[in-house]
């Protein structure tokens, strides 16, 4: 290994490994080193979390990275998001359920992070990383101008100092660079999680002898899905790992459930008897021993600045995190790894880069900033089943009709489109900020939540234009002007959608707090109803 090197990324995880293999398939001529401190291969069902991948992370992994094999072969195919109202409810079939009964057209999956993470680091090598496991870091001396960065690091007891044109930390939570330099920002969305793996699937299906409730998804594996059990102020998880184990956790907002009442696996089991019987006694089959457990509080963090333009930047958990409902920390992975990618590109062409590095610092704040609207102060909703299904499409339809189309279209590093598409994003903003508000103040007028409504399916799968913002994220890439069409009519759509919501808070509660909705959708004409009376009954 040469000690001068092109790029050197600190960290093997998700971003890291994630980051070296795109700039290998990028530029096989880079020399990239990638320092972790984990021994590999590392072990199956892994501690960390991050395992229910999205439409933007999907599409990076499987076709920016090239795995569609392997996550076609050896992880599992993901049947959406489903969630269930059933807060203190063992009789989870007489709930609302939310989900879909067939798959959708664009492919996620669910990940065995110790299984696709040692792949990742096995492909990094194939592609020429130098990809060195068990290696912790002992000195960072990040440069400016001209000259290079030094890294210093401990490996099998010899110490090693590299000296890199770019320096990248991927080191999670360790955030290297975010302290070197002081660059925490803090962030008051104030929620903890704790989370767990057991042996053997956590069958949901177990919850019923219905037959018409197991048989309506084809096919009737609601295993393989995310499944959201929501209460009022949490959430918790169930997401299945190839590996044959089942990942478990809880998602609280401190001030409605404090983390000192799940920081425990007896803890946490208890607080699953009174909140999600139905779930308890699941996990309570001696067939799913515990393999793990860990918790978190206040997860989320930001950063003032990931990108430099002296040849620096932060990538994954390292600089900023929302939250792990919707699971967009591999979506900011993919986003902020391929911002990283094309400013090595443009460095390495001899092209002025640093002026890119304040543009696409201030993209993925604005991207964060506007998906923390979805999370900020709205936990309260996740147990009202009038409310949040609805919260649900409007997030859904908000992120299939402006960010991932932007990744999947290829259109995340276009600076030109994106300044013509200024107009249409700046619009959507507002109707989102607004709607948040708006779905806030009608949970608040709606008080308790409802008891279980008899088991409603409601089938995101069987809404047409639903199902085609989500078949429209596979299109390749489109001329300039069918893409800028493209965004005009989703925004278009979300301002129908935002009408017909609005109306049906006015149904609810006459004189509701719009938030100045009404003022954005006065020029808007109603048309169809977007979703049918089943959906808003």
């Amino acid at each position: 290994m040469n000690n001068k090197v092109d790029v050197v990324i600190l960290g093997g995880g998700l971003a890291g490994l994630g980051l070296s293999i795109q700039l290998k398939r990028m530029d096989p001529a880079l020399h990239v080193v990638v320092v972790e401190r984990q021994r590999h291969p590392a072990r199956e069902a892994a501690f960390k979390v991050g395992e229910s991948t999205v439409e933007i992370a999907a599409h990076y992994f499987g076709h920016v990275l090239g795995l569609r094999e392997h996550l076609d072969g050896d992880q599992i195919r993901k049947f959406g998001f489903r969630f269930f109202f059933s807060d203190g409810v063992a009789s989870i079939d007489r709930c609302t359920e939310l989900g879909v009964s067939k798959l959708l057209p664009m492919t996620s999956w669910q990940l065995d992070r110790g299984r696709f993470e040692n792949f990742l680091g096995e492909r990094a090598r194939e592609l020429g990383v130098v990809f060195l496991d068990g290696a912790t870091v002992k000195h960072l001396d990040p440069a400016s101008g001209d000259d290079l960065h030094a890294v210093e690091f401990e490996r099998e007891g010899v110490t090693t100092r590299l000296e890199a044109r770019w320096l990248v930390d991927a080191a999670g939570r360790a955030s290297l660079l975010k302290r070197k330099f002081d660059l925490a920002e803090d962030n008051p969305h104030d929620v903890n999680a704790a989370w767990w793996r057991v042996d053997g699937i956590v069958d949901p299906n177990l919850w019923s002898r219905d037959n018409d409730w197991l048989q309506r998804c084809t096919p009737p594996d609601r295993w393989r899905s995310t499944n959201h059990l929501c209460g009022r102020g949490y959430w918790a998880w169930m997401i299945p790992l190839a590996s044959g184990m089942h990942s478990i956790g809880i998602v609280a907002d401190g001030a409605a459930h404090p983390l000192e009442h799940i920081k425990t696996h007896a803890l946490a089991m208890a607080w699953l008897r009174e909140h999600q019987p139905a779930l308890a006694k699941l996990l309570d089959d001696p067939r799913h021993a515990v393999q793990d457990f860990r918790f978190l509080r206040h997860f989320s963090h930001g950063c003032r600045q990931v990108f430099s333009g002296d040849r620096w930047a932060i990538t994954g958990e390292a600089g900023l995190f929302l939250d792990p409902f919707y699971s967009p920390g591999s979506d900011f992975i993919a986003i902020g790894n391929t911002y990283i990618c094309d400013l090595i590109r443009r460095d390495r062409a001899g092209t002025l880069f640093a002026p890119y590095a304040a543009i696409y610092q201030q993209l993925i704040d604005s991207f964060f900033d506007n998906t923390m609207t979805l999370y900020r102060g709205q936990y309260a909703l996740f147990g009202d089943a009038r409310v949040m299904p609805l919260k649900v499409i409007w997030d859904y339809t908000y992120y299939w009709s402006l960010l991932a189309p932007l990744f999947t279209g290829d259109r995340i590093t276009d600076i030109a489109m994106l300044g013509k598409l200024r107009p249409a994003l700046d619009r959507a903003t507002a109707l989102n900020i607004a709607m948040q508000m708006l779905l806030r103040t009608w949970g608040e007028c709606n008080g308790a939540p409802l008891p279980p409504q008899d088991g409603p399916l409601l089938d995101q799968f069987l809404i047409p234009w639903f199902h085609e913002l989500n078949r429209a994220l596979t299109d390749p890439p489109q001329d300039d002007a069918t893409f800028r069409e493209r965004i005009a009519s989703n925004v278009a759509l979300m301002e129908r959608l935002a009408l017909q919501l609005l109306d049906e808070a006015r149904k609810d509660h006459r004189d509701i707090d719009d938030a100045g909705l009404s003022a954005l959708l006065v020029d808007v004409a109603p048309g169809e109803p977007l979703l049918q009376a089943s959906w808003v009954a």
